[in-house]
């Protein structure tokens, strides 16, 4: 990686933490759980490339920062697991972590408003995925093993509480959000996504933790893979397909590592990823106005098309454990690489930046720009 583009990584990054509270710190910090987990994985892919302690500080202050705000009530009076104060400081992830979103929950016996849901807080279950997935590489970065004892803790109290069924023999099913308390859902519909990406975290953790403290999720894995079966994964949104690319990427990097015996998995998820992108460059919205687009989705499927490189490595220097068919996809996804050097230079075009949808979600936009420059802290697990 050039010395500029670390210097930009750095100073996106900086930019962040200032706007959020995190450096300096801000006495009411300014957290959201998915933003925050890119920024960790960034702060680690930094410290791996260049040694600088301070990448280290900074994605385990981020740590410290998100337990205590997003593990806590919205009126701060204690952990969201119930925990008292010294037990909560040790497994502060037990009961979840909320999303961060500005406004309150919805009541029990509150009107259903989709729009308006968006808006409220409670817990994502795509969003502790990727918590969990910032906590691991945090633990192989550092070294530390707690972050893998708070990734499985999370693993486990989540997967208990959004996996479930509606009658017995009937397949199991994820809830999209849930309660803050993790008691009743908020919306019973199913990410598509939601399956393999959860398959693929508690995977990766349990590799992970075979080098540190050996926890197994083979319940977990067993149940959250049954729910896999049944989904069809293909879609046109492009934050949906860089997440499938992503996870063609972990993917093939647990099928190196043993994880993972079915190259089919890998399959799906790179036929699924190139039927998206052709539909998506139907849609025509790249040829919008900045106006009308949503850069972190755009750099969302830049992000995962930077996987591309490290598959076809992987898949050469281990020929007997991938098939053919993998190589052939992986050659006919390399046709749209075009679209990533678009996404990159459009949005890191400062007129492109002075757009009102640019402004509404700059923490967001930055720190996925961020790892669209140095995409490695986020990919390489």
């Amino acid at each position: 990686m050039e010395t500029t583009e670390i210097t930009r990584v750095n100073d996106l990054m900086t930019d962040f933490a200032v706007n959020t509270g995190l450096d300096p710190k801000f006495s009411s910090p300014v957290r959201y759980l998915w933003t925050d987990a890119f920024a960790v994985c960034n702060y680690m892919g930094l410290y791996n490339l260049t040694g600088d302690t301070k990448y280290l500080d900074l994605g385990t202050n981020l740590i410290n920062q998100v337990h205590h705000v997003l593990g806590k009530l919205r009126d701060k009076s204690g952990w969201i697991s119930g925990l008292d104060e010294t037990k909560g400081e040790k497994h502060p992830t037990r009961g979840g972590l909320r999303i961060g979103k500005k406004m309150d929950e919805r009541e029990q016996n509150q009107e259903y408003d989709e729009i308006l849901e968006w808006e409220r807080d409670g817990q994502y279950y795509h969003y502790i995925t990727k918590w969990i997935h910032a906590l691991d590489i945090t633990a192989k970065a550092s070294g530390d093993p707690k972050y893998l004892q708070w990734a499985g803790e999370l693993l486990k109290t989540t997967h208990d509480a959004f996996i479930y069924s509606t009658a017995p023999n009937i397949p199991l099913r994820i809830y999209w959000k849930m309660s803050v308390d993790l008691k009743r859902p908020l919306v019973s519909s199913m990410g598509q996504q939601d399956p393999m990406d959860g398959y693929l975290t508690y995977k990766e953790t349990e590799t992970l933790s075979a080098k540190f403290d050996g926890q197994k999720f083979e319940r977990e894995i067993q149940e959250i893979s049954t729910i896999c079966k049944m989904m069809d994964l293909k879609t046109n949104d492009p934050l949906g397909i860089g997440g499938i690319m992503a996870d063609a990427t972990r993917t093939t990097q647990l099928m190196v590592y043993g994880s993972i015996k079915r190259p089919e998995i890998l399959e799906n998820l790179l036929n699924s990823s190139l039927l998206g992108i052709r539909s998506y460059l139907g849609t025509g919205q790249l040829s919008l106005d900045p106006e009308y687009r949503l850069a972190f989705r755009e750099l969302g499927l830049s992000i995962g098309f930077k996987g591309l490189n490290l598959m076809e490595k992987c898949i050469k220097n281990n020929p007997g454990i991938f098939i053919s068919t993998h190589l052939k996809q992986l050659k006919q996804l390399e046709n749209y690489s075009y679209m990533v050097r678009y996404i990159d230079e459009y949005w890191s075009d400062p007129k492109n930046q002075e757009s009102m949808n640019w402004k509404e979600h700059r923490d967001i936009n930055t720190v996925m720009l961020a790892t669209a420059v140095y995409p490695d802290g986020f990919l390489i697990i």
